[in-house]
């Protein structure tokens, strides 16, 4: 699972943290990764040393960040679901809520990453969610299972975020019942065990495609 090897420069994550005040107005760029590194007693060439590629490696830092959240907040839940899908479901709850105070900056990142050269930096964040998401709830098996549950996951989740965006509501109760609607496939994919027995949606088909490359890679 990505926290079993998450070691985020400190450095880095300082900056980021005091950046995210700022990100909302000045975007995520140099101003507001300086400006961050000026309120946390950072020099500005600290700011090209934790972030190399800029703004995309904060990008990058951000989600890393919120993935190793949503897992240590889902650890430390007094009673954890006993159900796959409902432990999926609390997951993906979880990454959301964490997410809500800088709904902003969200939004602008998905933006970042929506742009073509951004691609393969975008569904590497993808798959390691949905990968840190399953490997939580205890799905660690290499099979066909592995790519097809990833997939599927993948799809659902990227809906929600787009759903939950969408919500200007204030909180994630429209969002919660978006999910809900979509947990039906969900709870069904820890039974499918063979490729015959899989209909997967064109959305699942493409984002199994994705995750099952980018597994080969990180298994490497």
């Amino acid at each position: 699972m990505q926290d079993d090897y998450f070691q985020p420069n400190p450095d880095a994550v300082a900056i980021l943290r005091a950046s995210m005040l700022h990100v909302p107005f000045d975007g995520w760029g140099e101003a507001a990764l300086l400006a961050g590194a000026a309120d946390s007693g950072y020099e500005p060439d600290a700011v090209h040393a934790a972030f190399p590629r800029g703004a995309i490696d904060a990008i990058a830092l951000h989600s890393r960040l919120a993935d190793h959240a949503m897992v240590e907040a889902f650890m430390a839940l007094p009673q954890r679901p006993d159900k796959v899908h409902l432990t999926i479901r609390a997951l993906v709850l979880l990454r959301l809520e964490i997410a809500q105070p800088e709904k902003d900056a969200v939004r602008r990142a998905l933006s970042i990453l929506a742009m073509p050269v951004n691609a393969k930096l975008s569904a590497t964040l993808l798959y390691e969610t949905v990968d840190a998401m399953w490997r939580a709830a205890g799905q660690r098996d290499t099979s066909f299972s592995f790519y097809t549950k990833r997939g599927s996951l993948a799809a659902v989740y990227s809906a929600t975020m787009l759903a939950w965006l969408a919500d200007n509501s204030g909180n994630i109760d429209g969002t919660v019942a978006f999910l809900d609607r979509r947990l039906a496939d969900i709870a069904r994919i820890p039974k499918i065990t063979k490729p015959v027995r899989t209909m997967m949606a064109a959305g699942e088909r493409f984002a199994s495609g994705i995750i099952q490359g980018l597994g080969r890679r990180h298994s490497r």
